[in-house]
């Protein structure tokens, strides 16, 4: 009873944070255009990083276009027993590693030879949006609880977006969900010090699966300029919840105990968003956005854990569906006499993500408190006769160069309110607790 209790209470504690970790720390900027400006991006989508935030607004990218970028991110969560004892967690070192980066691709089919086909677009795209990893002193006050933890998962996007009209688009793209070895070690992973009849051991869950989920969306367009540029556009996104069947594996001391499995189950979203430039010339663009998006944790019910013998020991949750309200703007330059052959954005946005989790089921291993980020960023593009950091022609001298490249970074600063967690199931992680993270994101982008 004692091993089956241990056993029941380590695998809960890893889907627990499995589950927390996709929106406490949800990986939200996936590409710096849209993280300078709080991630408000889903009405704008006019890049190959649309893959992401808005599939039907890749129906705006002309050509073949191919968006490379990473994250660096630090910080810290701090935590105070209620006896006073102080201890520190990290994302597994100064500057987490590997870093959560993107890659976005897409082709307009008219410039792969297909006019008849000019209205459809298509891209593949593959980030890492739940792929962090959190770590605390062996020695730490709640040990029993957790010790490190990581999700490097990566999603898989392949993505078609068709116009239909000069008002409106639409988009889909499938969502598959697997791990990656090149992100870590390849597989979910939870450890912490045993307890009870395990005291002294080194306690590790891991497993590993493969899961599908899809996004459709769609881009209205009410309003354009002279030139056709969108003066006023509408993102509408829904997200299908996603279920990735865990296998893995209970290890003692790292020697295999028994099998065990549950259902890593991501949530659906629903996202809607308005974005209006007030200024839109050919010498400069403004733009403000909006984007409201609510993620249904609430379906979460339980997070049951099957065992090889055959047992199931039930967990109910508690969690709830939260809103994440973006708000974003760019300014831009076009072609301006001081950097001729150049495009300059400069971007700031703010964002608000709710906690979802009470604190019956609150787990040390992610960052489960509301927050508000704070975000800045640039935007670089070169194009004619300009040259590329002075080293190669933006204008493209073959047929194999590219027309235009671009460089866009960056900064989020996330403030996260204290919380006092009182009442949780494992009695050693109340206390309070007190994060912050910073993290810079830089994009290259390349069109054909």
């Amino acid at each position: 009873m004692h091993f089956l209790f241990g056993f029941g209470l380590v695998a809960w504690l890893l889907l627990q944070h499995l589950e927390v970790s996709a929106q406490a720390l949800r990986f939200q900027p996936q590409g710096a255009t849209a993280a300078g400006q709080g991630n408000a991006f889903v009405a704008q989508a006019d890049d190959a990083s649309a893959i992401h935030y808005n599939p039907a607004g890749l129906s705006q990218v002309e050509g073949l276009q191919a968006v490379y970028g990473t994250t660096l991110l630090g910080g810290s969560i701090k935590y105070k027993s209620p006896t006073g004892i102080d201890t520190r967690g990290d994302f597994g070192g100064s500057i987490a590693f590997p870093p959560p980066s993107h890659t976005y691709l897409s082709a307009n089919l008219r410039a792969l030879g297909w006019d008849s086909l000019s209205n459809v677009t298509v891209g593949l795209g593959l980030t890492s949006p739940f792929g962090l990893n959190t770590r605390y002193p062996v020695d730490g006050p709640f040990n029993t609880a957790i010790t490190s933890a990581a999700l490097p998962l990566i999603d898989i996007k392949p993505t078609v977006a068709y116009k239909l009209n000069d008002q409106l688009a639409i988009g889909v793209s499938a969502d598959i969900y697997t791990f990656a070895g090149f992100l870590g070690q390849g597989h979910a992973e939870q450890r912490q010090a045993g307890s009870g009849a395990l005291a002294g051991a080194s306690v590790e869950f891991n497993g590993k699966g493969t899961g599908a989920g899809a996004t459709v969306s769609l881009l209205y367009t009410p309003l354009r300029n002279g030139d056709g540029k969108p003066l006023a556009s509408i993102g509408l996104v829904y997200r299908t919840q996603a279920v990735v069947p865990l296998s893995g594996s209970f290890l003692v001391s790292g020697a295999k105990i028994a099998d065990a499995s549950a259902n890593l189950v991501l949530p659906q979203m629903y996202t809607g968003a308005i974005a209006i430039w007030p200024v839109r010339t050919s010498e400069r663009e403004w733009k403000l956005e909006l984007d409201v998006e609510y993620v249904g944790w609430k379906s979460m019910r339980d997070l049951d854990v099957h065992l090889s013998s055959g047992g199931v020991i039930p967990q109910p949750q508690q969690w709830k569906t939260v809103p994440v309200v973006a708000i974003g703007t760019e300014y831009k330059w076009l072609n301006p006499d001081w950097l001729p052959h150049w495009d300059v954005a400069v971007r700031s946005g703010y964002t608000r993500t709710e906690n979802p989790v009470p604190d019956t089921t609150f787990n040390p291993g992610i960052i489960s408190l509301s927050s508000n980020t704070l975000s800045i960023g640039a935007g670089f593009l070169c194009k004619g006769q300009g040259q590329f950091l002075g080293l190669m022609s933006c204008g493209g001298v073959s047929s194999l160069s590219p027309k235009a490249i671009g460089l866009d970074v960056a900064f989020q600063e996330w403030f996260y309110e204290p919380r006092t967690v009182a009442g949780n199931l494992n009695l050693t992680v109340n206390g309070t607790y007190q994060a912050y993270v910073h993290l810079g994101t830089v994009s290259a982008k390349f069109m054909f």
